[in-house]
């Protein structure tokens, strides 16, 4: 157990470390990664935060639901004119896509299952000392319908072979009401936690989106998202008690807070969206095909 502490305090020094965002350029600039197959499509699944139920973080009538959709579906027609991806999303204006609706209808309990097994088998893990439960960014608790729907994504990700996930929203602090602006602003990726099997993959993705969203946008200032890059061990966008395969990379992305200026009136939230999806993107193909060396990890264990 003291070996493993001393492993894990190391990480964690190295996290907060104001050299790690500049060790992880570093890598991402001189590191070879990977060499894709070109017969072989990437296949990545884009998440908009929240839906048309729980819509997340308002700011007056500007709900995060139809933000992250709008930022999403950007993306998706930037990713689908590149034939070298196959590209799928959870949601459009209608709600969940039919593949979606039906899979979490169809396989509620199957979905329940494989989440008690896995916080079963973590929970084994925590007590056989094999996995360090660390303290982490304060998340809101999501109910068990949300809960249904993230580890059903997880769930269908591994199913389908899925190459990367990425979770798109918008930030949220504490305010008195959905007119007040908040305290904090600026931008943060999460990453799966140094311990868990998808954490590598998903780090250089991180950090290749982080690099180019950082070229305009500033860094958010709230203490615990200092430095922008956050490995996080309880979100279940990310692999939450390991229900991601290795092959799987997850990023969530915290594109700014919702109340900034920037957002505040239509005519500049969709430039900045088209912008935010083209230095996404930019950062996805930055980090599939800049760095030619090792063979792409299928979504596979």
């Amino acid at each position: 157990m003291s070996q493993l502490l001393g492993v894990q305090a190391c990480y964690d020094y190295i996290m907060k470390s104001p050299l790690f965002i500049l060790s992880v350029f570093l890598v991402v600039f001189f590191v070879p990664i990977f060499q894709i197959n070109a017969d072989l499509p990437i296949k990545i699944l884009l998440v908009p935060g929240h839906d048309d139920e729980i819509w997340g973080a308002q700011y007056g009538n500007t709900k995060e639901a139809d933000m992250t959709l709008a930022l999403a579906t950007r993306i998706y027609n930037l990713l689908k004119k590149d034939k070298r991806f196959d590209v799928y999303i959870t949601r459009d204006s209608g709600g969940y896509t039919k593949e979606f609706a039906d899979y979490f209808a169809n396989h509620e309990a199957e979905i329940v299952a494989f989440k008690e097994n896995a916080k079963k088998e973590i929970k084994n893990k925590i007590t056989n000392e094999t996995f360090l439960e660390k303290e982490s960014v304060p998340h809101i608790v999501v109910k068990q319908n949300t809960s249904i729907v993230l580890y059903g994504i997880n769930k269908w990700a591994n199913e389908n072979t899925i190459d990367v996930v990425i979770h798109i929203h918008f930030n949220d602090y504490p305010r008195k009401n959905n007119w007040t602006i908040g305290k904090y602003k600026g931008f943060t990726i999460y990453m799966p936690d140094g311990q868990m099997r998808n954490s590598f993959e998903s780090g250089q993705l991180a950090a290749n989106i982080f690099i180019q969203l950082n070229k305009k946008y500033k860094v958010s200032d709230y203490e615990k998202e200092l430095g922008g890059l956050i490995p996080d061990q309880k979100l279940i966008a990310l692999g939450a008690n390991e229900t991601l395969n290795a092959g799987v990379r997850s990023v969530l992305v915290e594109y700014g807070y919702i109340y900034e200026k920037k957002f505040r009136k239509k005519s500049t939230r969709q430039q900045i969206y088209n912008d935010m999806a083209t230095r996404t993107v930019r950062g996805m193909r930055n980090y599939f095909f800049n760095h030619p060396t090792l063979p792409l990890i299928r979504g596979g264990i």
